[in-house]
């Protein structure tokens, strides 16, 4: 039972996790709380439900069903890609020399919009995606693992160490992290901050959007509200992991992910929603930077 709950817990972390980074990537380089992040997260989930629903129609997936996933995930990526790319454009860019208030006004007022928005384009109705794996899977220190499990759990590491190495390594990384320590010292050595800004929001998104289609292929059940619920439990996450650190929202996802497990199965599954805030409440308490709270110098780290 605790081996199972482990494995559903682990499942849920990472897709919080990956969630979590988009929000902590922004607010380590804009100090900004992008609260439509949970709605790009839907995006990605109609967004897959819509291609895999054209490939059907044309018979690729009687073809290749993996090579239609794979596509499904690219062409969803690209387009919640450009919607985090146009959002930053359109209501946050305008807004960086603003009052701080009025660009976290301008966040819930996309968030809204964007819900309302798929509501009338897609209806309020749940939509539903295939139910490709079924309860296929393989045992494992006595849990059952399904093979959607394993491929959830596989693509979250895989792009959280393939986050990590980016920033790490690569030369844009090394501009996000010098943005995030001082925005006007690494402008005066050349860093262009207009592409570091927008290539962090098309990588959040492009986050969100892999966690998004996941989610749909694991429940099976997507709708316009999921956005919300989603991104408050990412963003508990990204605090509770230390908001601006990269490691801390990864680590805060698969905790947060474990509790609402272990709570659902052990204490009452009516509140699984309420055990992260209690956590999230408790190391608020006792660390109110987080578990890797750092200071504004050492983002990134």
């Amino acid at each position: 039972m605790l081996a199972q709950q482990i494995i559903n817990g682990l499942t849920l972390g990472g897709v919080y996790a990956i969630i979590a980074l988009g929000y902590t990537m922004v607010y380590g380089i804009l100090e900004l709380i992008n609260f439509a992040h949970g709605e790009i997260y839907m995006l990605g989930a109609y967004a897959g439900i819509i291609f895999f629903g054209l490939f059907t129609a044309i018979g690729l997936t009687s073809y290749s069903l993996p090579l239609s996933i794979v596509l499904t995930l690219i062409l969803s990526i690209i387009f919640c890609s450009s919607y985090g790319f146009t959002i930053e454009k359109i209501a946050y860019k305008p807004l960086r020399k603003a009052p701080r208030l009025s660009p976290l006004i301008s966040a819930i007022g996309v968030s809204i919009f964007l819900q309302n928005y798929v509501m009338l384009t897609q209806g309020a109705t749940d939509r539903v995606f295939p139910y490709l794996f079924g309860a296929a899977g393989f045992d494992f220190i006595g849990a059952r693992v399904t093979y959607l499990q394993s491929f959830i759990i596989a693509i979250s590491a895989l792009l959280m160490l393939s986050l990590h190495f980016f920033v790490a390594r690569t030369m844009i990384g090394k501009a996000m992290r010098a943005v995030a320590q001082d925005r006007v010292m690494a402008s005066l050595v050349g860093i262009n901050i207009d592409t570091v800004i927008s290539t962090t929001f098309v990588i959040g998104s492009g986050l969100a959007a892999v966690a998004g289609m996941m989610v749909a292929m694991y429940y099976g059940l997507v709708n316009y509200s999921i956005g919300y619920i989603a991104g408050i439990k990412a963003f508990t996450a990204a605090v509770l992991g230390g908001i601006g650190s990269i490691p801390g929202a990864m680590f805060g996802g698969i905790v947060l992910g474990l509790v609402e497990a272990m709570g659902a199965a052990y204490i009452s599954s009516e509140y699984k929603d309420a055990y992260a805030f209690v956590i999230l409440i408790i190391i608020l308490l006792i660390k109110p930077a987080g578990l890797f709270g750092k200071s504004t110098e050492d983002r990134y780290k």
